[in-house]
């Protein structure tokens, strides 16, 4: 009915599942898939590329016709994306029994998936009379490219791990990109709610493009200098640049009442933590006095986990044509996974380290467990307002 259906499930039940396991791991000795790089290269892989690509797909595959006043795609080739997706997740946990076949049958699939997308999206994007969204077509390039530079890295029994520390700060880049475009829905749906109460006329929130420009490449720089292995101080000034840009993007976010709103709020949060993973990671650079992975964890946690719990509500009930408004669970979740980021980054700070990583593991699984206990129901079912795909709730504009 709508491809974010199969992908946005696929993204919920990854989330907990890959964390249970992790966890069942760190804590009780379950045993992990044998994949080539050991378990720290399974967790990153399975979070940022299993969680993170489905999370992509259901957003890209929905949000382009809709941005671009095209039809909605067909099943057809989501079902191809899907079956690629799930080769992909096979293929990469058999690579500690099949290395060379496993890593490259993996590699096929999620490059297939990626530029596949890509090819599928890209007439959609070119045809658009202001091409305002051709950032989206580079963003899965770029992703495509380091993917294929962690497989070959992984192959030659090189250092991979630096490739997807790489792709999480690509994923940071595309959701500033998108964003973008979200918030400038979501904000603005906010303030006309508040025109309405106060009667009284506030101008729209504006995403101005030389913010998120300049965010953009600070983001770019710091990850670029990271992935060189540049001098300990020059990444961790290019850090601190990442998050001045990212506090100085959410200058356009300050509109009064209306951003105290919940949907607003949350998305502002995604932004909070962006800032504030750039500032701890600059932070231990300088000092040396705690590991840099603290500030990764703000980011994967609070940014890359956040943003998509929030776009799978948000987009998940409005294209489904459900309300998604009055639903008090969406902010205990959203609060237990920016809980659940700061108790991640404190794990590398403060003693008892095991209980602060065991805490911010159940949190995230909570928060996912509840979200699919909610959404993959609606994800399920045909849709109860009569419209048909991926049309917005009937008597909403999108």
């Amino acid at each position: 009915m709508c491809p974010f259906r199969p992908f946005f499930a696929l993204a919920l039940i990854w989330a907990w599942l890959v964390m249970l396991l992790w966890g069942g791991f760190l804590f009780m000795g379950w045993p992990l898939p044998a994949v080539l790089g050991g378990p720290f290269v399974w967790h990153a892989h399975e979070l940022l590329v299993g969680f993170g690509t489905a999370a992509i797909a259901g957003f890209v595959l929905t949000a382009v016709p809709e941005f671009t006043d095209t039809p909605a795609f067909d099943a057809a080739p989501v079902r191809r994306f899907v079956a690629l997706w799930l080769v992909g997740r096979l293929a990469f946990w058999c690579s500690g029994w099949w290395p060379t076949a496993g890593l490259a049958l993996a590699g096929i699939a999620h490059l297939a998936l990626l530029l596949g997308l890509a090819r599928l999206l890209a007439p959609r994007l070119w045809q658009d009379p202001d091409r305002r969204h051709l950032s989206f077509l580079w963003m899965l390039a770029l992703l495509a490219a380091l993917l294929a530079g962690f497989y070959v890295d992984a192959l030659r029994a090189g250092e991979p791990l630096r490739w997807l520390h790489a792709w999480l700060g690509a994923l940071v880049a595309l959701i500033i990109v998108a964003m973008s475009r979200i918030s400038m829905s979501v904000v603005n749906a906010s303030i006309d709610a508040q025109v309405l109460l106060d009667r009284l006329d506030r101008p729209p929130y504006l995403a101005r493009p030389p913010r998120r420009n300049l965010a953009l490449l600070a983001v770019a720089l710091c990850t670029a200098a990271e992935f060189i292995q540049a001098p300990g101080q020059v990444t961790a000034w290019l850090a601190l640049a990442a998050m001045c840009a990212v506090l100085n993007l959410l200058n356009d976010w300050h509109v009064g009442r209306p951003l105290l709103r919940r949907w607003p709020l949350m998305l502002y949060g995604v932004y909070g933590f962006m800032a504030l993973g750039y500032g701890v990671g600059a932070l231990a650079r300088l000092t040396q006095a705690f590991s840099p992975n603290a500030g990764v964890h703000l980011l994967t946690t609070g940014v890359l986990g956040l943003n998509i719990y929030i776009v799978i509500c948000i987009a998940g009930y409005t294209h489904a044509g459900v309300e998604k408004d009055g639903r008090p669970w969406v902010l205990w979740g959203a609060l237990a996974l920016m809980l659940a980021a700061v108790l991640r980054a404190l794990a590398y700070v403060a003693a008892p380290t095991a209980l602060w990583m065991g805490l911010a593991a159940a949190l995230w699984c909570a928060a996912f467990a509840l979200q699919s206990t909610r959404m993959l129901p609606v994800f399920l079912r045909p849709r109860a307002d009569g419209r048909e795909g991926c049309a917005g709730v009937l008597g909403k504009p999108g």
